[in-house]
């Protein structure tokens, strides 16, 4: 109950939305200056841009937040260089996770994600040591575990979210699965 001033409450729930919306446009304008510094600045001839700017538009990202960050990624705008970097990593059970992120900072993002990774029982891994599980395609994997036990079924999903949650994470790409009970 908010007393007399209902601010306080809305207040609250407005903080939190906004900083939700922060880090989805943050994950966004990176992606755009990314997409716009590998293929150039036009939509129409750089399919990569076009999706990243259809995601910042369903986002209800402004206009000039797109128009900066694809100045920046074109080298129209003085910025921050974003380069993109897939990691690759092992969860609890052995299974495979292939995390691709934006970042200013190699040695910050890699940092972040060893520290995520070991906290929910798994290790960041070499290059290579799982992309023949996610080649060609990293959204069909080769091979998928079948995990039987909740307990690990929940703490893969922690581990899931916690890289989503990261601030540098645009993808992450996992080969376990969670079979359907026949009783339920």
């Amino acid at each position: 109950m908010s007393g007399h001033s209902k601010w306080a409450t809305h207040k609250r729930g407005k903080a939190i939305n906004d900083s939700k919306r922060s880090q989805i446009f943050t994950k966004l304008t990176r992606a755009i200056t990314i997409a716009a510094r590998d293929g150039g600045g036009d939509p129409d001839a750089n399919p990569k841009l076009r999706l990243a700017l259809e995601k910042a538009h369903d986002a209800s990202m402004p206009k000039e937040n797109i128009q900066k960050a694809i100045d920046k990624g074109t080298g129209r705008a003085e910025g921050s260089s974003y380069e993109e970097i897939t990691y690759e990593g092992y969860g609890p059970m052995g299974v495979a996770f292939m995390v691709t992120t934006v970042t200013d900072n190699r040695n910050r993002t890699v940092s972040e994600l060893r520290n995520i990774f070991s906290r929910h029982g798994g290790s960041l891994g070499s290059a290579g040591s799982t992309a023949y599980i996610f080649n060609p395609d990293p959204a069909n994997p080769s091979f998928y575990i079948d995990i039987e036990e909740q307990g690990v079924a929940d703490s893969l999903n922690n581990l899931y979210d916690a890289l989503d949650d990261q601030e540098d994470v645009q993808d992450i790409h996992t080969n376990f699965r969670v079979p359907e009970s026949e009783g339920e």
